[in-house]
Order: C-alpha cells, then sequence, then structure tokens
C-alpha cells in the first residue's frame, strides 16, 4: 500500500466513524428549549465545541481503525483474491500462459 492508498484509506475509514459518533450524546435545539428562528427543531443546541471534540474523538478511533486495517492488509492476511468469491479473476498462471 502506497502512501496515497492509506491517506485515502484513513479519510474514508474518518468520515466513517465521524458520521457513526456525530448524533451520539447529541442535544437538538428542541430538547433543549431554545429553538433559535429559523432553524430547525432538531438542530444541535451547542454544535461549535460539540463539533471539535467530536473531530478529536473521531481521530482517535479512526487512526485505531486504520491502523489495525492498514496493518491486515501489509501483513497479506487478507488478499484481494481472498475477496473474490465469484472466480473473476485471473491467476498469474492463466495470465502468463494464454
Amino acid at each position: 500500500m502506497g502512501p496515497t492508498s492509506a491517506l485515502v484509506l484513513f479519510a474514508v475509514i474518518w468520515f466513517m466513524v465521524f458520521f457513526i459518533v456525530l448524533p451520539l450524546r447529541l442535544t437538538t435545539q428542541g430538547e433543549d428549549g431554545n429553538v433559535v428562528p429559523g432553524t430547525h427543531v432538531s438542530a444541535p443546541a451547542d454544535a461549535g465545541p460539540m463539533l471539535k471534540r467530536k473531530a478529536k474523538i473521531t481521530t482517535v478511533a479512526a487512526v485505531i481503525v486504520w491502523g489495525l486495517i492498514a496493518g491486515v492488509i501489509l501483513s497479506g492476511v487478507i488478499s484481494i483474491r481472498d475477496l473474490d468469491w465469484f472466480n473473476r479473476m485471473s491467476t498469474p498462471e492463466n495470465a502468463q500462459g494464454n
């Protein structure tokens, strides 16, 4: 895995974890009882500090998940050929002889 692949993998994992973490322990304006005019009742009550905290939590979790996935990829325990359930990829033996 090259540096670009590692960066793209981290970005994908970071955003997936962020979308999982984002709704956790969210207090909406409707629950808080203080709805700002022009916003939805389901909007966060205090978005600024909440987003910074959740971004930090996301980064820590994403680094851990990325480390596990990158370790599996680099170790070769699971390869792309292991995921070829329908035998659509040619094997190296077949690709050379034809």
